[in-house]
């Protein structure tokens, strides 16, 4: 019998590399809206509510 079994193998590289992945993929992840290509769609996302629906109709829903 070998002195770390597959469990504990696996538990080590979750324990320093899958942290380390996790990590890099949040930072990732958080700052993609922030890249300076972004702006035009995210100010499109932003005024996107005040736009007017063009569904056709007088009904507010009301």
């Amino acid at each position: 019998m070998t002195g770390h079994s597959t469990y504990e193998t696996l538990r080590h590289f979750a324990d320093s590399w899958g942290l380390a992945m996790m990590v890099i993929a949040f930072v990732g992840l958080a700052a993609w809206p922030f890249r300076p290509s972004a702006r035009q769609d995210n100010e499109a996302a932003a005024n996107m509510i005040f736009a007017e629906d063009s569904l056709g109709g007088d009904d507010n829903g009301e």
